[in-house]
């Protein structure tokens, strides 16, 4: 059962007050933030929320001040709205750096649940390519590293194993991302102590829902979901379509609140993380964390609206 994670006005300034961090980016939290769906990792039992902050191609933005004052501005309204986990890979360009960025000037929020990637195909490299990604987080460790897209996997796991035992990673987990080797990440999810899995999951690649789902369930990995809306396509899609009348019954007011409740409301769903680069859709997001979320008749209507468009 999704739990809720709230932080009051007080709170959620601190995230991002600090040592002139907020010049320039102007307050515009309301009143009451307003409480967020969590669910718990299951091997730790620490609550995070159901939406999350990816960085791929919108984060990565070279040198250019602008536009790291644009994502610093959606990283602040992220965090102003609750969020915690925001996840990257040092393959994706320039994105670590302006994650960095950010986090220096909203002076460093404490309820950061950093996640990242370990992307090298010598496994002896991999300790000092994490060692790199700490320095462009600014972070003296990650809540989380996963191994991308399964590269020198094997190897790569026990690198993560061993920090984890040692006390310099909280959690290890394996991604995939547009239904790609899916069997092999069911062979690592059952032969493996992971503690997440990453995966493509939208209301139209549903191939999770038949092994990867329900095995995370079993053995108790918590599920990270990329690309909920394939990356901008399908909200594209349905811009030119009426939203179904009952989405009010959940409280979703646009296609992309719509599409996010219908990922988070797989029990087996820990955390979506849609990247964006614009202060108003990370809102947009964020709000379909809150209320309610889909029961099963609602998870089948939306299946089939959309399929029908």
């Amino acid at each position: 059962m999704a739990r809720r994670f709230s932080i009051n006005r007080r709170e959620a300034l601190a995230l991002i007050a600090g040592s002139g961090a907020l010049a320039g980016f102007p307050d515009r939290l309301s009143a009451q933030v307003p409480a967020v769906l969590t669910r718990p990792i299951p091997s730790s039992g620490e609550e995070i929320p159901v939406i999350g902050l990816g960085s791929w191609i919108t984060f990565n933005v070279g040198d250019d001040i602008k536009l790291q004052d644009e994502c610093t501005a959606v990283m602040q309204a992220f965090f102003g709205a609750g969020g915690r986990l925001i996840d990257s890979s040092p393959m994706y360009g320039s994105a670590q750096k302006t994650i960095g960025y950010g986090l220096e000037k909203l002076s460093r929020p404490r309820t950061l649940f950093s996640a990242d990637k370990v992307w090298i195909s010598d496994p002896q490299s991999g300790r000092e390519q994490i060692r790199q990604s700490q320095g462009f987080w600014g972070v003296p460790q990650f809540n989380l590293l996963q191994v991308h897209n399964l590269l020198s996997w094997d190897e790569h796991l026990q690198t993560l194993f061993e920090m984890k035992d040692a006390g310099q990673l909280t959690c290890v987990g394996i991604t995939t991302s547009e239904g790609r080797r899916h069997s092999e990440i069911e062979n690592i999810m059952t032969s493996q102590p992971i503690d997440f899995v990453q995966v493509t999951y939208n209301v139209l690649d549903r191939d999770v829902e038949e092994r990867i789902l329900p095995l995370a369930t079993e053995r108790k990995i918590a599920v990270i979901v990329n690309r909920p809306f394939r990356q901008g396509d399908l909200i594209a899609q349905m811009a030119d379509h009426p939203l179904p009348d009952w989405v009010s019954e959940i409280g979703a007011k646009t296609w992309a609140q719509l599409m996010l409740k219908f990922i988070i409301s797989h029990p087996a769903v820990t955390c979506a993380i849609p990247a964006t680069a614009n202060v108003a859709h990370v809102r947009e997001n964020m709000e379909a964390a809150t209320g309610a979320v889909m029961d099963p008749a609602l998870r089948k209507r939306t299946i089939d609206y959309v399929e029908r468009l």
